[in-house]
């Protein structure tokens, strides 16, 4: 079948050739500033269980707090605005009672970003891009959770894609531009949402671009799955995803070496949002945003860099002191690695020629 074209991904490129590009920081952190109560999570809705903390429902009881944050960081200088939607799955949002809801809190959720997005592209001429993001729930397809019985899964690989195509759907119906995978921590979970997406193209007849982020889960540079940086890429390269990346793990300065990696092996965009710094003893992020704008500009001098962000304890004051010390740098060239067969286990293997 003969997909057509994504023109998002057309202009994502375009924009990536010019300047480094900023992505937006954390929902989390902003929504806390709010000090919303259970009742402004719940409103009308009349779900069973207790709301607070629900971050993602509140694209239906509360979408005013949401169109906040995402000008804030339009303001900041964001280019890409990811949408308020990491658990807004069914298998997280049974959690709530609310995994009835799905579709309408990543529809509601697309349409705000998508809007508010076209709003700030109206005024400047400056593209907006709409990431859909897809947290990769709180079940893992490569480990169980039971000790005691190392086959068990409390998932299987068919309802995982089917709970990734359900969200995904939403999400471009709603107006998203890209699908964002992201936090990987299992590869297998990522393929399920890789899986999800080709299946949507499929059914709609037209490109939907993936953009993928691992995250890290130890100092030597794996996810929870056991896959280095490298490993990973060669279990994904084959989706074309228009970014690869990095977010969340341990902070800026940790991830360097990491991002240095893949940014000599991959042929598409790079990413990167991390954390601002490491959770002190309450879990709070104490990294000031010039801190933190100093660390991702090492690597946005050193070439390394198309799209950088924030990821926890981000706030719009950290995205502004992004984008004010990567202005005028120039974006990573994109390599164009050697033809080679690449395979990946726990590690990268790529076979001789």
């Amino acid at each position: 079948m003969t997909l057509t074209a994504s023109p998002a991904r057309k202009a994502l490129l375009t924009e990536a050739a010019k300047r480094i590009l900023i992505t937006d920081g954390a929902f989390g952190t902003e929504i806390q500033g709010w000090k919303l109560a259970e009742a402004d999570y719940a409103g009308t809705l009349g779900l069973a269980k207790d709301q607070k903390g629900n971050n993602d429902i509140l694209a239906l009881t509360k979408p005013e707090v949401l169109e906040a944050i995402h000008r804030a960081y339009f303001e900041a200088g964001a280019d890409i605005a990811e949408t308020n939607t990491f658990s807004a799955n069914r298998i997280s949002q049974a959690d709530y009672a609310a995994e009835h809801l799905v579709r309408e809190i990543n529809h509601a959720s697309a349409q705000l970003a998508r809007r508010i997005a076209d709003e700030y592209s109206a005024r400047d001429g400056r593209p907006r891009f709409v990431a859909g993001a897809i947290g990769p729930t709180n079940k893992t397809l490569s480990l169980s959770p039971d000790v005691n019985d190392p086959g068990f899964r409390e998932i299987d690989w068919d309802t995982l894609v089917d709970v990734y195509h359900e969200q995904a759907a939403a999400l471009i119906e709603g107006g998203a531009d890209f699908i964002l995978i992201e936090t990987v921590f299992d590869t297998l979970n990522a393929k399920a949402g890789i899986m999800a997406v080709k299946r949507l193209e499929a059914e709609l007849g037209r490109e939907v671009p993936i953009m993928l982020s691992m995250t890290l889960t130890d100092l030597s540079g794996r996810n929870l799955s056991g896959h280095t940086v490298e490993a990973f890429w060669h279990a994904v390269r084959h989706a074309k995803p228009v970014t690869i990346g990095l977010n969340c793990s341990f902070g800026a300065t940790q991830l360097r070496p990491h991002v240095k990696v893949l940014s000599e092996i991959a042929d598409t965009l790079i990413m990167v949002y991390p954390n601002a710094g490491l959770p002190n003893e309450l879990g709070a992020y104490d990294e000031q945003p010039e801190t933190t704008a100093g660390l991702v500009h090492e690597w946005a001098a050193a070439g390394q860099v198309n799209i950088l962000g924030g990821c926890c304890g981000s706030t719009p004051a950290h995205i502004a002191a992004m984008a004010k010390a990567v202005a005028g740098l120039p974006p990573r060239n994109v390599p164009v690695p050697p033809v080679a067969t690449r395979l990946a286990g726990l590690e990268p293997f790529i076979m001789a020629a």
